[in-house]
């Protein structure tokens, strides 16, 4: 069943061959195989690009951004060039996703089920070990996760980029992914941009596997110093997506803020005064952060 949809999905890599070249694979072995498959490559050091262009597969197309654009600007990229090509939807993932499968054809089948009403479609994400991802498990309101997956089609508000389908009309409408986020929540804003005005879903019957190298929740009091400074787009970015719902957001934000800033006070690694610098930081950056959200021509 392909509901007579061209379907493109857009993979966004950089330096992680090994996790792409398995993901490839998973998206070669769908039981409905997607149109084309399009590479986005965040100017990659490994050799990511020799080994895609070496490929004997004429659906896979390779583009590379010339420089790092940070996951939220590949997706941003990739999505705009795959939708102004011409498919009918988009499949969204990272390269350390590797879909089951019949992850593909579960998403159809909810489509045509569904007759092209909704704003999103969410897989559901696995770790390696076969238990539930938690940095991936969608939200039903902003503020609380999905309690479980049983259902074939379950309402939410929030997903990731593991595994998202969206129909061009939409991203017509809502436009692209904040290229400025460069990382973290540009998913959830987006998804959230999206199912603020239409209903989106869960689809527990599409399956994939989330091969992450850092499994886990986003916080800095939990994480590993490596990746401490990156989390200032995390505070930052958070508030461009909180402060549109209102008084309730802006009091989550500061929840939030502060919960981590006393788990950092806990964490006994050192350096908390620099992590508690990075979080509130983050948060002023983001009170005065106004990206702009980009369109389709």
């Amino acid at each position: 069943m392909n509901n007579g949809l061209r379907v493109a999905a857009v993979v966004v890599t950089y330096n992680r061959l090994p996790l792409l070249q398995q993901c490839l694979a998973a998206l070669k072995a769908q039981t409905v195989p997607p149109a084309a498959v399009w590479v986005i490559d965040n100017a990659s050091t490994d050799g990511t690009r020799e080994a895609v262009l070496a490929l004997d597969w004429p659906e896979l197309i390779y583009r590379n951004t010339g420089s790092n654009l940070g996951g939220a600007g590949g997706f941003a990229c990739g999505m705009q060039q795959a939708a102004s090509a011409g498919y009918d939807a988009l499949w969204v993932m990272d390269d350390d996703t590797l879909p089951e499968p019949k992850a593909l054809e579960m998403l159809l089948r909810a489509d045509h089920a569904l007759q092209g009403r909704y704003g999103w479609l969410s897989s559901r994400a696995l770790a390696p070990d076969g238990t539930d991802q938690p940095m991936n498990r969608q939200r039903i309101t902003p503020y609380t996760d999905l309690p479980d997956y049983e259902g074939g089609c379950l309402p939410a508000v929030m997903a990731s980029f593991v595994s998202l389908f969206v129909r061009q009309e939409r991203i017509r409408r809502f436009g692209l992914p904040i290229a400025e986020f460069f990382i973290w929540s540009d998913d959830w804003e987006y998804t959230r941009r999206i199912s603020r005005e239409e209903p989106c879903y869960v689809i527990p019957g599409s399956r994939v596997v989330h091969a992450m190298q850092n499994p886990g929740t986003v916080n800095i009091a939990t994480d590993i110093p490596a990746r401490w400074e990156r989390y200032r787009y995390f505070y930052r970015n958070d508030v461009v997506l909180y402060r549109r719902e209102g008084v309730r957001g802006w009091l989550w934000l500061l929840a939030k803020d502060l919960w981590h800033t006393l788990q950092v006070l806990r964490d006994r690694r050192g350096q908390r005064r620099k992590r508690i610098c990075i979080i509130w930081k983050g948060f002023a950056a983001g009170v005065r952060f106004h990206p702009p959200i980009s369109y389709l021509p």
